[in-house]
């Protein structure tokens, strides 16, 4: 079962915004994508704060992220989290297999 995870890294003076620059035109996120088990890996910049950048990080299950954890890629995303001086929030989802019936009514295609 897919898990998804949301991380919210915040910080100041566009510090989040050049970390996330920082780890694509590094090839960090090309690497992490790269990896067996990621399904998404992409960064957003929410509309209403400046100073916060959205990650969305999938993965096929809980034993691809422990691998992912393992990696030198963390060593990597750490020293830059220190770097920026980044705080972080994380939401973690379970993705069903399908929208409920009365959910893919809102849906359009």
């Amino acid at each position: 079962m897919a898990i998804t995870v949301n991380l919210y890294y915040t910080g100041k003076n566009g510090s989040a915004k050049k970390f996330a620059e920082e780890m694509v035109e590094s090839g960090t996120v090309e690497m992490i994508r790269s990896e067996e088990g990621n399904l998404r890996y992409e960064y957003f910049f929410p509309m209403d704060d400046p100073e916060t950048v959205l990650l969305i990080d999938s993965w096929e299950n809980q034993e691809m992220i422990d691998i992912h954890h393992k990696s030198p890629m963390m060593e990597t995303i750490a020293l830059l989290r220190d770097k920026y001086d980044l705080h972080m929030k994380a939401e973690r989802f379970i993705m069903e297999d399908s929208l409920p019936e009365k959910d893919r009514n809102f849906i359009r295609k």
